[in-house]
């Protein structure tokens, strides 16, 4: 009979062990797809200006969340190291995910909802801490992206500071094939009610934190949650101490309420990570010209998002939303906000960067304009807001 259990026990975990190769890269396919129905054509001075720009930036990728190395180029999703070098992509923030409610959807859920990114950590084969405790799966990304600077001979920087922006920028002046990546958290979930575990994620390198994510939590209301209320007692205190220690705020999926709380209390900039905007696609994802205008006034960013959900569908909506903004309070508060590798479907991946760049010029954007959204108000901001030194 013990024989019989030990051999039971072997299939079962050899079974197991075969699951987590297999069923994480299955879902990472069906989940993070390229789709597009308009024609591309890239002109020669779309080309010529792609080539010569400095510095791009996008302001939210959830690569971590797959079971991926990220120094292999893969042929399917939205980004790896590789695909970011061929892209002439400087830096990349990659965003913690550390729960998704089952049935996700952009006009309510449930914090109580079965949360299926427990059900990712067990077929991807973590141990068993990450299954239970939202903080230790944002500790596991985050050191996740941390061993690519000791693994990468120099050619990947974690931003966590001024200085290492600065470092990023020159050693590219000398080879391109330096990128870089920065920390953010999406919902502050992961925080478990504990303020403390604020200063141990920063830490451990996060630099950018979203209050929310598709659920109301111990901070408020989410966009997409039931409550749609603002900042509780403890989400006042978080906003409170990420002012002190430098923590960029991400007002991707917050409440209205929220927003407007967040920004009545938040004594340094705001950015959104990854957003679209009413204007051009009514959608509870997206954000009202009342909010555009507070968070420009703050000094903020808004990242405009590449998903079904934040845009129509297509690379010429994208820019539409970005103009949309431009055109409301100014093109030096719009950045790309993609949202690559967030279980959602865009119509490029990173090394369709290129297209965007052309609808830019065929919307009439100026090359300092084009310049200033690929990359260049995301450097500023970030030389501004990031803390001096690591």
């Amino acid at each position: 009979m013990k024989k019989i259990l030990r051999y039971s026990l072997a299939i079962v975990l050899i079974l197991y062990g075969l699951a987590t190769f297999t069923v994480s890269p299955i879902l990472d396919k069906q989940m993070n797809l390229v789709e597009y129905e308009d024609p591309r054509i890239l002109g020669s001075k779309a080309k010529e200006l792609y080539r010569s720009l400095d510095f791009i930036a996008d302001l939210h990728c959830d690569a971590l969340l797959w079971d991926r190395d990220l120094s292999q180029r893969l042929d399917y999703a939205h980004l790896d190291f590789p695909r970011m070098r061929e892209a002439n992509m400087s830096l990349q923030a990659f965003t913690i995910v550390t729960k998704s409610p089952k049935g996700q959807n952009f006009k309510r859920n449930s914090a109580d909802a079965p949360d299926k990114i427990t059900l990712l950590n067990i077929a991807q084969g973590r141990f068993p801490d990450k299954w239970f405790s939202l903080y230790k799966r944002a500790v596991y990304q985050a050191k996740d992206l941390q061993r690519y600077t000791k693994k990468s001979d120099g050619k990947f920087i974690l931003v966590k500071s001024q200085e290492d922006l600065r470092k990023l920028i020159r050693f590219r002046q000398n080879d391109s094939t330096v990128i870089g990546g920065f920390l953010g958290v999406e919902g502050a979930h992961c925080l478990e009610g504990n303020l403390e575990n604020l200063q141990n994620l920063y830490d451990e390198g996060v630099r950018m934190m979203a209050p929310t994510h598709f659920f109301d939590n111990e901070l408020g209301g989410s966009a997409h949650g039931i409550s749609g209320e603002g900042l509780t007692n403890f989400g006042r205190k978080v906003i409170d101490e990420m002012n002190r220690m430098g923590m960029i705020i991400d007002l991707a999926h917050v409440s209205p309420k929220m927003i407007d709380e967040v920004l009545d209390r938040s004594t340094r900039p705001v950015l959104v990570s990854h957003t679209g905007v009413k204007g051009t696609k009514d959608s509870p994802r997206n954000l009202s010209d009342h909010h555009i205008k507070r968070i420009a006034k703050s000094g903020g960013l808004i990242g405009i998002g590449f998903f079904k959900g934040a845009i129509k569908g297509e690379v010429k909506h994208i820019v539409e939303a970005m103009k949309y903004v431009k055109d409301l309070v100014g093109v030096e508060h719009v950045a790309l906000g993609s949202d690559f590798d967030g279980a959602a479907t865009t119509p490029i991946d990173v090394t369709g960067l290129p297209y965007i760049v052309q609808e830019l010029m065929n919307q009439g954007f100026t090359e300092l304009e084009i310049r200033a959204i690929m990359g260049e108000n995301v450097k500023r901001f970030l030389l501004e807001q990031l803390p001096k030194g690591s």
